[in-house]
């Protein structure tokens, strides 16, 4: 398969994480003859440095007129402690959904057993965990009409949603459920909010169509602590935009590190793939960042495009990497590991998975080993 791939690295740790992806990438294509063609261009902090916007026209089209979007992250602190910038890197990421027209964000979790315990809740409430959060990505408050009154004093927010909008995502959602344990949760605040009454109605409509599916519904405040307390009763979370956010990022906590967790941004025509986490200013250039989120979404790239089975290589390289406890100090804190280490380990796996077998962790350094 030949696929053009538009890499936007972003701010921060970006550019050191989605070099691991693209490690990957180029192991799987050249293992299973496949062609993989990268194009790097700019986007975020680092974009509107060098062209004063967060998304250049020219990182627009390249996007537009490529197979798929790989993004490390975007983010940087002179504009997060900055309420007054009136240019931030954020409105370059929602921009590009909304012109890729990417809805629906789908991001896994799914803790790996011998990580169980870098997870600040207890063994017996996260072991079997498995469940797969839709969020819709182009509508809600994110989208909506914003103002600013002249003295600066009163700001608000529209959320707005429409039957179409709720209506296709809710179709994926259903989907995805069928082929996992068919049950599909939606997050709402439909005692408050009239666009949760109206998400409510769309969805018990579009689940007439998948008979097969038990839907039920959590307001966004009981479902932030059932998450917490029994994240084994979820299959399928379904909701808008501004839920999504953060419920996603919350139940990262159950995985042990916001570092492992992947996701696929999707639309009619065009799909981004990336990690959940932010850009983490604090360790560029450390070599301490954790790519194992990137390097998923690199392998939910695959997936996407039907080469199963190269996808599953990866996920396989990275439950490897964690059993072998090849990982950045976020899950073990006296690594010796670093970014390009796991990213290495990683690609090797995939170019040669038996040749791992001679590996002793506590014999071997950075700098020792052939997989570094």
């Amino acid at each position: 398969m030949n696929l053009k791939i538009a890499v936007l690295p972003g701010d921060g740790i970006g550019p050191e994480v989605i070099l691991q992806a693209k490690k990957a990438l180029y192991a799987i294509a050249e293992v299973y003859n496949h062609e993989f063609v990268f194009e790097d261009a700019l986007m975020g902090a680092v974009a509107i440095d060098k062209t004063g916007t967060p998304l250049p026209e020219q990182t627009l089209n390249l996007c537009l007129n490529t197979d798929a979007v790989l993004l490390g992250a975007i983010g940087d602190p002179k504009y997060d402690n900055n309420p007054n910038a009136k240019v931030r890197p954020e409105q370059g990421l929602l921009k590009l959904r909304k012109e890729l027209g990417l809805f629906a964000n789908i991001r896994p979790i799914k803790p790996y057993k011998a990580l169980i315990e870098s997870s600040p809740l207890k063994r017996e409430i996260i072991e079997g965990a498995d469940f797969t959060i839709f969020r819709e990505l182009t509508g809600g408050a994110y989208f909506g009409t914003k103002t600013l009154n002249e003295e600066g004093t009163h700001a608000s927010d529209l959320c707005e949603y429409t039957e179409e909008e709720i209506t296709r995502i809710a179709h994926l959602a259903f989907k995805s459920a069928q082929n996992r344990r068919k049950k599909l949760t939606l997050v709402d605040k439909a005692n408050v909010l009239e666009t949760s009454r109206l998400w409510r109605k769309v969805v018990q409509k579009v689940s007439e169509n998948y008979p097969d599916v038990v839907l039920d519904f959590l307001f966004v405040d009981n479902a932030a602590m059932q998450l917490i307390l029994n994240p084994k009763q979820f299959d399928v979370i379904l909701t808008e935009n501004l839920f999504g956010d953060i419920l996603s990022d919350e139940a990262s906590v159950i995985t042990g590190s916001i570092g492992l967790l992947p996701s696929a941004s999707l639309g009619e025509k065009n799909a981004l793939f990336e990690p959940i986490h932010g850009s983490y200013p604090q360790a560029k250039g450390k070599n301490i960042a954790n790519p194992i989120a990137s390097i998923l979404a690199a392998g939910m790239l695959l997936e996407h495009f039907g080469l199963t089975k190269e996808a599953n290589v990866v996920f396989a390289a990275v439950k490897k990497a964690i059993e072998y406890k090849v990982v950045t100090i976020d899950l073990k804190p006296d690594s010796k590991f670093g970014t390009n280490e796991v990213g290495e380990f990683v690609s090797n796996f995939i170019f040669s998975k038996d040749d791992l077998l001679y590996f002793n962790n506590d014999n071997v350094s950075i700098g020792q080993s052939t997989i570094v």
